[in-house]
């Protein structure tokens, strides 16, 4: 069965024939005696509307264990408690900047993390510690889209003992599954390509091992940050398009990743499509498509804020994945959250724009940012001339 196929299947047939899973807006279930429970209790532990989703998401990351939790926050925080005092995680060096405020506050609890460029095998080797029980990566990373090897990252970990987790945001299970080249656990924002539509907010974990994904399911039970019986309809109706959305996204992509790279002012363009030979090659391995992300520097910061702000298709709002372009200077939005002692090593740069693209016309969206471009040109000329004649 295909991706497109999987999306729209029903998980399982419906008791009463719904062509749409039902939304179970309970938070209790009756029990059959007084002395055992059904297979529903209370929905913080589980409810069907969550178990139909779950068992898409294990379907389409191609994994026997899938979670839906509250937040894709929540999800990486249930993920660190597989972790004990005197452990470590080696962490990419270019992680969404919530998640790098999240393992920050791990070291209070004696856990360790140490940043590594994940994109060169022989620095993650160097980086392993008798300590290290963790490795997590994004690929491609955000926001400057750059892609590890999980394979190797994947035998590497093994050989050590370690956990290999892999935030799959950025692609969706549509075009990579990490747990089919070696991952033990993946993650997602569930808010983003897999929603879609900027109307949900949720996390995801799957695993591959059963040890592993009882460590979850505990966590999240104990904790509460299971989601909704509504969000998880919400997410499943965004998963029906995720193929289709993705498909459209992508291409669009391409073109405008094209566009930027031979516009006027723009200085460099971050896009799978574009990596070095080698690491398109890595991409392409693993990956089916190079993704809808797209990460460009101007060399300038304000010219970079004059762009962003001149767009008008393109929306100033953190996330991304949504079916509209979105547009953002990470450095002061989802990448803001990263600690000042870090943010020399591990902050984007100020002038780095990123943008997400949709499923709007592509002419539209390229017209949207060729006028954006001109107008923070014409603007910045206007505002060097002004301080000059000062």
């Amino acid at each position: 069965m295909k991706n497109a196929t999987r999306c729209v299947s029903l998980s399982e047939e419906e008791r009463f024939g719904a062509v749409s899973t039902p939304i179970y807006q309970t938070a209790t279930f009756r029990q059959p005696t007084a002395v055992e429970f059904g297979e529903y209790d209370y929905s913080r532990s589980g409810n069907p509307t969550r178990t139909d989703l779950e068992t898409k998401l294990a379907e389409l990351e191609r994994a026997p264990f899938a979670f839906a939790f509250s937040s894709g926050m929540s999800a990486l925080s249930a993920i660190t408690k597989l972790l004990t005092t005197g452990d470590e995680i080696l962490a990419g060096s270019d992680l969404y900047g919530g998640s790098i405020r999240l393992l920050e506050r791990l070291p209070r609890l004696g856990i360790s993390v140490t940043y590594v460029d994940t994109t060169d095998v022989q620095n993650v080797r160097a980086a392993l510690s008798n300590r290290t029980r963790m490795l997590l990566i994004e690929t491609p990373t955000n926001p400057f889209q750059r892609v590890s090897d999980i394979a190797a990252l994947a035998d590497l970990a093994h050989a050590n003992g370690v956990i290999l987790v892999v935030d799959n945001t950025m692609l969706s299970p549509c075009l990579q599954n990490p747990i089919v080249c070696g991952a033990d656990i993946v993650y997602h924002s569930g808010t983003k390509f897999l929603s879609g539509h900027s109307d949900v907010t949720a996390g995801v974990v799957v695993a591959k091992d059963e040890e592993l994904a009882d460590e979850i399911a505990f966590v999240r039970n104990a904790e509460g940050t299971a989601l909704a019986p509504f969000d998880s309809w919400l997410l499943l109706r965004g998963i029906k398009t995720l193929d289709l959305r993705v498909e459209k996204q992508c291409s669009n992509a391409l073109k405008v990743a094209e566009f930027l790279a031979n516009e006027a002012g723009i200085r460099r363009v971050f896009h799978p499509s574009l990596a070095s030979e080698e690491a398109r090659r890595t991409h392409e391995r693993q990956a089916s498509g190079f993704g809808s992300v797209i990460a460009f520097t101007t060399g300038d910061a304000e010219f970079s804020r004059r762009i962003v702000e001149a767009t008008r298709l393109c929306s100033i709002a953190v996330s991304f994945g949504s079916v509209n372009s979105t547009i953002s200077l990470p450095c002061y939005m989802s990448h803001a959250s990263i600690p000042d002692a870090l943010r020399g090593e591990l902050a984007p740069p100020r002038d780095l724009v990123r943008l997400s693209v949709g499923i709007e016309n592509v002419e539209d969206i390229i017209e949207d940012l060729r006028s954006a471009i001109r107008s923070a040109a014409a603007s910045n000329v206007v505002a060097i001339g002004k301080a000059v004649g000062e």
